[in-house]
């Protein structure tokens, strides 16, 4: 499975628990560290523990072991490090506060979509 392939999974995974504002932030061009960036907003602290783990449970039915997940103690924001793909999912008011989209858009190439 290649990055393109693996960041479409990543959003039909979230969009299939009702994810809300799904941005993929493509930033091959930007850093090494990873391919795609997807950005997304959870209802409250359960949900956005319950998006990461449906994308980590659908990664791993593919074949991709995630490397990492840190915060779902708080449920505030949660990234999932896909290695390909850094998944953020986080409650509206943190992903306001952090603006990640607006961070990493600088200079990119126009590899922001939403759905």
């Amino acid at each position: 499975m290649n990055s393109e392939q693996l960041c479409a999974l990543i959003v039909e995974a979230l969009d299939d628990v009702k994810a809300k504002n799904i941005v993929t932030l493509d930033v091959r061009d930007m850093t090494t560290v990873t391919d795609y960036m997807i950005v997304a907003s959870g209802t409250s602290g359960r949900h956005v523990t319950s998006l990461v783990e449906n994308v980590a449970d659908k990664a791993r039915a593919a074949g991709r072991k995630p490397i990492g997940i840190e915060g779902e103690e708080g449920g505030e924001w949660v990234l999932l490090d896909l290695e390909d793909a850094l998944v953020h999912v986080m409650l509206p008011k943190v992903r306001e506060f952090y603006n990640l989209e607006k961070l990493w858009s600088f200079g990119a190439n126009s590899g922001i979509a939403a759905t």
